[in-house]
């Protein structure tokens, strides 16, 4: 965190921009940490307003997961069409990872913004399962901004003791992501074949590339 409050004295919101848009293309960088590092610089030092804070930090993720997006639809895809069936990735399976993100891909989208590494790889998940693009840009502005409004003004607000509450709220969060994953994988196992069918009535036809 000093780090980052040194980083964003010498650069600005610079910093906070550049962090959050390459965590949201893809790469693993700490995108959270420097939008609380911004909000208690702003509320501390007032060298930069929370405003500027909150509209860079949502603005960036919104960018940088929609070039994730594009790589995930452009090439995340093409390589599951080639290269899937080496890893148990069916067209079946493909399919029906398609017809889950067509019907939960907003909640999905919204929900990763707020939990560390879903956040990194949402945009190339749903980009890869041809997540229908206004679906996907909705979510995505709604989730980025909830996530800068929400996360900034309570490290603007709370300063310092925001650090120590975050841990705890990130566990929970993770926890929570945790058992909807396992919940989420056992139901489908124990469901594939219906679930399968349900994706060829809604997509019938082979796969293709867009």
């Amino acid at each position: 965190m000093h780090l980052i409050q040194h980083l964003i004295h010498d650069y600005g919101l610079i910093t906070v921009a550049v962090i959050i848009g390459l965590e949201c293309v893809g790469i693993p960088l700490p995108g959270e940490t420097v939008l609380l590092g911004a909000a208690i610089y702003a509320g501390t030092k007032h060298d930069i307003s929370i405003v500027s804070v909150i509209l860079t930090g949502a603005g960036a993720a919104i960018v940088g997961r929609m070039i994730g997006y594009v790589i995930g639809r452009e090439f995340g895809y093409w390589l599951l069409l080639r290269y899937g069936n080496y890893v148990g990735m069916t067209q079946a399976r493909i399919k029906l990872g398609q017809y889950l993100f067509l019907r939960h891909g907003g909640k999905i989208v919204f929900l990763a913004q707020f939990v560390p590494v879903l956040r990194t790889f949402a945009g190339i998940f749903a980009g890869g399962n041809v997540m229908p693009w206004r679906d996907f840009l909705v979510a995505n502005v709604v989730g980025s901004f909830a996530w800068a409004v929400a996360y900034g003004y309570a490290a603007y607000a709370l300063g310092r003791e925001f650090e120590r509450l975050e841990g705890p709220i990130v566990i929970i969060l993770l926890a929570i992501t945790v058992v909807g994953f396992v919940v989420g994988g056992v139901f489908v196992n124990r469901h594939e074949g219906q679930l399968i069918a349900e994706a060829e009535r809604a997509m019938p036809g082979p796969l293709k590339l867009p």
